[in-house]
């Protein structure tokens, strides 16, 4: 009980020094402050700085620098002028070469002490980066009316808090979104049912100059197509469905409606009843439509490049036949379709199976073919998993695949790519393949959330002496 109320008492007012000995895992400065941990949001290793409390603990105490009395050589101006409010990002306080540094230093640490491996066994991957100031094309935007702020606010959350940032700009969205906040801000104010929109979803696209055309120029440069998704918890009246539609029509956006979950979202406008965005993979000759709502990586530019090491890592010929697991809409098993004899991709969506079948016919592709299947449970009695394959990628969510990894050990692929959005997970599956019997030819990073602390990785492995049955 006292550690409870403890805990909940009121906060010390008065700043502290703190002298900052590295980082956690999750970008925070981290000190010792009265025989208790502190946990300094804004903060860099080797940094001495000013911290005011924002959370005590019984183990830990949380606070944030105000103040930095001696700064990092990796410190650097935020180009956000909201980086210090906003929750969107933490770490625009870091040069972005650092930023990189630090996400690879979480992987080798992570694999370290899954594997036992020494750090100089791990060979690297190149560290992949891509733009660092807009690149977001797919978020979630916080909506709420509050009158104290002049009206609407639209945007992230506040760091430790459940309010509404107020912002204007973002330089994490791609601009074409950036420049709609404020916007949005005087549209959700005049809205009749403002109190009832929580929340719009963002996807971005791309648009060829010739989108007749299915085949893509690498020299294009393709315009970007912007989708919203309002949430509403009560029916639009006409005169704020009519506000919609002609925000659509001010702003060239496409505009779709939720009144419930997400098979109640439908588009306002334009009527055309074409309900799909697209992206491109110019390397491969791809070009992959989605349904807003649906599942794609937010950093184009990185998805390009992820996509392309894998594939090389891969060392894909005309003969292999390639297992894709996790594989969403294609995006891997699509690519691997131009050069392989076949692909198999395995989700557990029936919604994308149908939107990979789709895109394989767009593509004038017939050597791929895709299934749906639970791959958190066995998978030895699927009629695909009979086929022999020589190379296998994996792309699961942040739990990662332990439940399948004997099982896809036994598939006897040469080579196996991993790609993984969960440097923890992704350790701990590799100490299981090991186990198996693969060797960790190499492992890296992608850059995919500059300024944020979500690591983005990939590991190759290699078959070493075949897995028993």
């Amino acid at each position: 009980m006292s550690r409870r109320r403890h805990g909940r008492g009121k906060l010390p007012a008065e700043p502290v020094t703190l002298e900052i000995e590295s980082l956690s895992h999750e970008g925070r400065g981290i000190a010792h402050l009265d025989g208790k941990v502190a946990f300094v949001d804004g903060a860099l290793a080797g940094e001495q700085v000013s911290a005011t409390y924002v959370r005590r603990r019984g183990k830990f105490d949380e606070l944030k620098a105000t103040l930095v009395l001696n700064p990092s050589e990796d410190r650097v101006t935020p180009p956000c002028e909201f980086a210090g409010l906003c929750g969107g990002c933490s770490l625009q306080h870091m040069d972005t070469d650092a930023q990189i540094e630090f996400k690879q230093s979480v992987l080798l640490e992570q694999m370290q002490h899954a594997t036992g491996m020494a750090l100089g066994d791990i060979e690297l991957l190149p560290k992949l980066q891509d733009a660092t100031q807009f690149y977001r094309r797919k978020a979630r935007l916080a909506v709420r009316v509050v009158s104290k702020k002049g009206g609407g606010l639209v945007g992230f959350r506040e760091k430790y808090s459940s309010f509404i940032a107020d912002m204007d700009d973002c330089k994490v969205l791609v601009k074409e979104v950036a420049v709609l906040i404020r916007p949005l801000r005087d549209l959700i104010t005049r809205l009749q049912g403002c109190l009832n929109i929580p929340q719009i979803e963002v996807a971005v696209g791309e648009e060829l100059l010739n989108s007749e055309d299915a085949a893509v120029s690498t020299s294009a440069e393709p315009r970007l197509q912007v989708a919203l998704v309002f949430r509403h918890l009560q029916p639009l009246s006409e005169s704020d469905t009519q506000s919609l539609v002609h925000f659509a029509q001010e702003h060239s956006i496409q505009l779709y409606l939720q009144p419930g979950g997400n098979d109640t979202v439908h588009k306002l406008f334009p009527e055309d009843g074409i309900e799909r965005l697209q992206y491109y993979l110019p390397e491969f000759d791809l070009q992959l439509k989605f349904h807003p709502m649906d599942f794609t990586q937010i950093n184009a530019g990185i998805n390009r490049k992820i996509v392309s090491q894998a594939l090389s890592l891969l060392e894909l010929s005309e003969d292999d036949t390639v297992l894709d697991l996790f594989c969403g809409l294609g995006n891997f098993s699509l690519a691997a379709a131009r050069r392989v004899k076949k692909v198999v991709g395995v989700e557990g969506s029936q919604e994308m199976v149908v939107r990979g079948s789709e895109n394989a016919s767009l593509n004038g592709l017939s050597n791929i073919e895709f299934h749906a299947a639970d791959l958190f449970k066995p998978i030895a009695e699927k009629d695909w998993a009979a086929t022999e394959y020589s190379k296998i990628i994996i792309d699961p969510p942040r739990s990662g695949a332990i439940e399948i990894i004997p099982e896809i050990a036994k598939l006897g692929a040469k080579t196996i790519v991993y790609v993984s959005c969960n440097p923890a997970t992704l350790a701990r599956d590799t100490a299981e393949l090991i186990n198996a019997g693969y060797r960790l030819r190499a492992t890296g990073v992608m850059d995919m959330f500059p300024h944020t602390t979500h690591v983005e990785s990939m590991a190759v492995f290699d078959a070493g002496k075949r897995p028993r049955k």
